[in-house]
C-alpha cells in the first residue's frame, strides 16, 4: 500500500503595506459594481420627477439669477471685471455647484447603502466614489447655460478654457476629501448629516461665487484663500474669463496645499473607518 502523498506546504507571507496595496487592486477589479451603483444612482435621482435632468438646469439658473442682482446690482459688484456679470457669475456657480452636489452625495452614500454594505463585501470606497456620477452629469447639463450665456453676451473664451477640465477634476477633488470624512463621521454620529446642507448653505455666500476674490483687500485674500473652494472658484474663472480674472498664484496654491490635506485625511478617515460601517449602518 502506497503511502498517502504529503500535503501541499502554505506559506503565510507577511508584507507591510500588502493590504493597502491590495485594497486599490480591488477598487479596479469592482469597476463593474461601480457602473451599477452609479447607473442606480441616476436612475433614482431622475425616475419619477416631472422635469427630470432639466432640474440641473433650473436650479443654477435661478441662482444665478438671485446672484445677479442681490451683488450686481444691488451691492454694485457688477463692474469688478470687464467680463458680463452673467457670466462671471455662473462661472463661479458651476464649481460650486459641483463641489456641493459632491458634499452631499457622498456623504450620505454610506448610510443610505446600508443594507448593501451589511451584506455583501466589496471595497466600501466605491460607494462614494460611485455618486460622483450623478453629480458630473449635472454638471454637464448646467455646463450648457454658461454656453448660451455666452453665446447671447458674444462672448468668446480664450486659451484658457482648454484648461478647464483641469479645475473640474480639482472641484471634485476639493469636495471629495471633506465629503468622505463626514460620511465616515455619519456613519457613527447621524445627526452630523445636519450639518453639511448648512455648511453648504453658509459656504455659498463666503465663497467668491457672487462676486470675484480681488474684492477681498489684499491683506485678508491669503488668510480667505484657506477655503479650498476659492482657489477652484478663481481657476475656474480663468478658463473662461481669461485676464478679466486672473488667478491669485500665493493664493491658489495655499487652496491646492489645503485641498490635499483634507483629501489626505477624508481618505484615511474613510479607510480607517470603514471595516465597522456594517456593524453601524
Amino acid at each position: 500500500m502506497s503511502s498517502a502523498e504529503p500535503k501541499p506546504q502554505i506559506h503565510l507571507v507577511l508584507e507591510p503595506g500588502r493590504a493597502d496595496r491590495e485594497y486599490w487592486r480591488e477598487l479596479l477589479r469592482y469597476h463593474e459594481l461601480f457602473s451599477i451603483l452609479a447607473w442606480r444612482d441616476v436612475a433614482v435621482r431622475y425616475k419619477q420627477t416631472v422635469i427630470g435632468a432639466s432640474w440641473a438646469f433650473v436650479r443654477p439658473f435661478l441662482t444665478m439669477v438671485v446672484f445677479t442682482v442681490l451683488f450686481g446690482h444691488l451691492a454694485k459688484l457688477a463692474q469688478t471685471t470687464g467680463a458680463p456679470y452673467a457670466i462671471l457669475v455662473f462661472a463661479g456657480l458651476l464649481p460650486w455647484t459641483l463641489f456641493a452636489s459632491v458634499m452631499g452625495d457622498v456623504s450620505t452614500s454610506v448610510v443610505s447603502n446600508g443594507n448593501l454594505i451589511a451584506r455583501v463585501y466589496f471595497p466600501r470606497l466605491i460607494v462614494p466614489l460611485s455618486t460622483v456620477v450623478v453629480a458630473l452629469i449635472d454638471f454637464a447639463v448646467s455646463l450648457v447655460i454658461l454656453v448660451g450665456l455666452m453665446v447671447w453676451y458674444l462672448y468668446v473664451p480664450g486659451w484658457q478654457i482648454l484648461l478647464l477640465p483641469v479645475f473640474v477634476l480639482l472641484a471634485l477633488l476639493t469636495a471629495l476629501g471633506p465629503a468622505l470624512w463626514a460620511a465616515s463621521m455619519i456613519v457613527k454620529y447621524r445627526d452630523f448629516r445636519f450639518i453639511i446642507p448648512f455648511a453648504m448653505q453658509f459656504g455659498l455666500y463666503v465663497s467668491p461665487v457672487g462676486f470675484s476674490s480681488s474684492v477681498v483687500p489684499e491683506k485678508w485674500r491669503l488668510l480667505y484663500s484657506l477655503n479650498p473652494v476659492v482657489g477652484v472658484i478663481d481657476g475656474f474663472r480663468w478658463c473662461i474669463i481669461g485676464g478679466d480674472s486672473p488667478i491669485y498664484w500665493p493664493g491658489f496654491v495655499l487652496s491646492l496645499a489645503v485641498m490635499v490635506f483634507f483629501l489626505w485625511l477624508g481618505i484615511h478617515t474613510f479607510r480607517r473607518t470603514e471595516r465597522s460601517f456594517a456593524d453601524m449602518v
